[in-house]
């Protein structure tokens, strides 16, 4: 089939053109808007105002992922990198000049001590707890414990009893590398002496660092929801996030109140390597900005994400637990942005 061209007169030639501009027009008015909102029709703007790159416990990779990383770049234009893994394990690779992060989020505040002060480098001055959480024992619904596993969590068990079943294959963190994994053995020894069971340790995790339970961080949530293991050592914000089943501990072995920290301190674990004695204390997440960092702004944008309603919002929604936060080390150099959070 064919058509005939129409010739085109100087009039329909200027309408045409006239048209054209108004579109051309039309679009730049479209894509000025976009950006004014915070985005274009072509990408992210959030590039503009660089990235913030945050290392963080293995125990928060879903959060942080998911869920706080998305929010800060919307809320604050910048862009987010995240990595986690057992918070000892990221201080060592601080410490080693492999990472050099703008955010260090730890899950134990002697991490943090472990990189402050000039024979650590000087890598922390000064850091703040901003959120807690509570040890359980999450479990497979998928385990073929599973049923034993639920009576316990129902109280009709205890679930040390179940534990110490044959074949249970039970999950946990390496002490050396993740404070969790430290939190697990403290709660233990804890145990034996709240429900009078002298040896129970040894019972449920063999020796501490019994390879066969142990696993990283950041895997061991979806080893249990895959069915790999049947039962093991958790936060609870952990097995929350996963909607996997878990069971509650009395608050005298749990690790989540602070006002029993002298209780919890009569339970301890030594590192074999180092001789380093760690007492047990509730445990509190930590946030800092180390001298490694290399955009400042981006780092102070994000503690200040964090650390808001918005923020803290987030992190409740997520199975965490609401603490007023507290400022650790040299607090003169904490960003006066930063300050409005914390009282004297």
């Amino acid at each position: 089939m064919f058509f005939k061209q129409q010739a085109q007169t100087p009039s329909t030639l200027s309408y045409q053109l006239n048209v054209a501009m108004a579109c051309c027009g039309l679009i730049l008015l479209i894509t000025m808007l976009l950006a004014a909102c915070g985005g274009t029709p072509t990408g992210n703007t959030s590039t503009a105002k660089g990235k913030v790159s945050v290392l963080y416990a293995g125990s928060l990779v879903n959060l942080m992922e998911k869920k706080i990383g998305p929010a800060f770049t919307q809320a604050t234009g910048y862009s987010y990198e995240g990595e986690g893994k057992g918070s000892t394990a990221l201080a060592a690779e601080i410490k080693g000049h492999l990472r050099t992060p703008d955010i260090f989020i730890s899950a134990s505040a002697a991490v943090d001590k472990s990189l402050m002060g000039s024979a650590n480098g000087n890598y922390v001055s000064w850091y703040a707890t901003f959120t807690r959480t509570s040890m359980v024992i999450g479990y497979s619904p998928q385990s073929r414990f599973a049923a034993d596993l639920q009576a316990a969590a129902n109280g009709n068990k205890s679930w040390y009893s179940v534990l110490e079943e044959p074949g249970m294959r039970i999950g946990r963190t390496d002490p050396a590398l993740d404070p969790k994994g430290i939190s697990t053995i403290i709660l233990m020894e804890l145990a034996e002496k709240y429900y009078h069971q002298p040896g129970l340790t040894t019972k449920i995790l063999g020796s501490n660092d019994n390879a066969s339970q142990i696993f990283p961080e950041e895997e061991l949530t979806a080893r249990l929801g895959s069915g790999q293991l049947d039962a093991g050592f958790f936060y609870l914000n952990e097995v929350k996030d996963q909607n996997l089943p878990y069971i509650t501990l009395p608050t005298q072995i749990n690790l989540s109140d602070p006002s029993m920290n002298s209780a919890y301190a009569q339970a301890s674990y030594t590192d074999p390597k180092t001789s380093k004695k760690t007492v047990g204390a509730a445990i509190a997440y930590t946030i800092t900005i180390p001298g490694t960092s290399k955009n400042a702004a981006g780092a102070i944008a994000f503690a200040d994400f964090l650390l808001s309603s918005q923020g803290q919002t987030i992190l409740l929604g997520d199975g965490l637990l609401q603490t007023t936060p507290a400022l650790y080390g040299n607090i003169s150099v904490v960003p006066a942005q930063l300050q409005q959070y914390f009282h004297s």
